[in-house]
């Protein structure tokens, strides 16, 4: 039996595991789903659910960052989907990436603030429509807990440059990029499998996926993973 931590990226909700959850409770897991609260509703911190399993932790882009400490150096093996070390890259394209997160920070909580949004699920999604990801609350309206969270969840993915602490060394880890990723630069993809070239790592690169791989193909792909530890 395994413990599960899944934590979810920015502007994300834990709601959208449902399927993964359902999964791998099936399995005869145990299952926690982190959130940060952006939609209005009430934020979950994240927490290993009891046992003495093995714990899996299950982060989507950001959701690596936002977890304390002490609770990511408790995992046993992870998982990265459409992760990174470093959100802004060095040089020329980390300029642009900068300039474009600074956009979606002066748009918060101005006429352009639903805009914003919208386009950023939009390059989530692709290479799909939007319709393909789960509902997402925030665009019914910010309250305006949820947007200091957006909002200091940016300045995070603009100064984050390195794994984060606690990270825990020497575990298996498997990362899973899609090479359609229109959130996460290809430079910073590449410092992510950089930064880890210590670990016992297993890299999934698919051609035909973009940045939201919370889909059951990718899931396949973890169950894969797993079953061979």
């Amino acid at each position: 039996m395994t413990q599960v931590l899944a934590m979810h990226g920015w502007a994300g909700q834990a709601s959208a595991w449902s399927h993964w959850r359902q999964r791998f409770e099936n399995w005869g897991s145990r299952w926690s789903s982190a959130d940060r609260g952006y939609g209005g509703g009430e934020a979950v911190a994240p927490a290993w659910p009891p046992g003495p399993e093995r714990n899996l932790l299950i982060a989507h882009s950001l959701g690596l960052h936002l977890l304390p400490a002490a609770v990511l150096a408790q995992a046993d093996a992870v998982v990265l989907l459409g992760s990174f070390s470093a959100f802004v890259p060095h040089g020329r394209a980390g300029r642009a990436v900068a300039a474009a997160l600074q956009g979606m920070q002066a748009a918060l909580d101005t006429d352009q603030e639903l805009t914003m949004l919208e386009r950023f699920l939009d390059k989530a999604a692709s290479p799909h429509a939007r319709s393909a990801l789960p509902p997402a609350p925030q665009l019914q309206g910010l309250t305006t807990l949820g947007r200091q969270r957006l909002q200091q969840d940016l300045e995070l993915l603009a100064h984050c440059q390195a794994l984060p602490t606690g990270w825990p060394e020497a575990v298996p880890v498997l990362v899973v990029q899609g090479e359609q990723d229109a959130v996460v630069h290809a430079a910073s993809a590449q410092q992510l499998i950089d930064d880890l070239r210590q670990q016992p790592l297993t890299l999934h690169r698919d051609p035909n996926w973009g940045h939201a791989l919370i889909t059951p193909p990718v899931l396949s792909v973890v169950q894969q993973w797993l079953e061979a530890l």
